[in-house]
């Protein structure tokens, strides 16, 4: 019997063991080494660097790529129109309007907003935004990158 013991905890020990080696060299693999300096800290918005979209443009400041863990973009939406429709995701995310005026969507309910106003939208909740002004809508999103 005690021997029938030592063994379970034998094997237990060895799964536990390769689980935590196997989740280290997961993140050895998907890591790429990032040298964080001041040049690649500092990100002033470049129109030329910017993503064109169908409803406006985008721009990363800082994306999954470069950071261990959140992502920044400004996104500018043309009148009456919005990025996509209404959607959900399992990370949370947050907007915050610098110009133009939205309309929020959250879980059936709306509200417009102006500038200098924030949204934040729970994770698994739907969500979306767009532009109900006459002007460009111009906000960030802020999003946890969940890899």
């Amino acid at each position: 019997m005690k021997t029938t013991a030592a063994i379970k905890v034998t094997i237990v020990m060895l799964m536990i063991q390769q689980s935590v080696q196997s989740q280290q060299q997961k993140k050895e693999v998907n890591t790429p080494e990032v040298k964080y300096t001041i040049e690649n800290c500092v990100n002033h918005f470049d129109l030329d660097n910017a993503t064109k979209t169908k409803v406006g443009y985008q721009y990363w400041f800082a994306d999954k790529n470069f950071t261990q863990e959140n992502t920044l973009k400004m996104s500018i939406v043309e009148p009456g129109k919005s990025t996509h429709a209404p959607h959900h995701h399992i990370e949370e995310e947050l907007f915050y309007i610098l110009e133009g005026k939205a309309q929020f969507y959250l879980d059936g309910k709306t509200v417009t907003a102006g500038p200098n106003t924030s949204f934040y939208c729970p994770p698994n909740v739907e969500h979306g935004i767009s532009n109900v002004g006459d002007t460009d809508l111009k906000y960030l999103v802020i999003k946890k990158d969940l890899r």
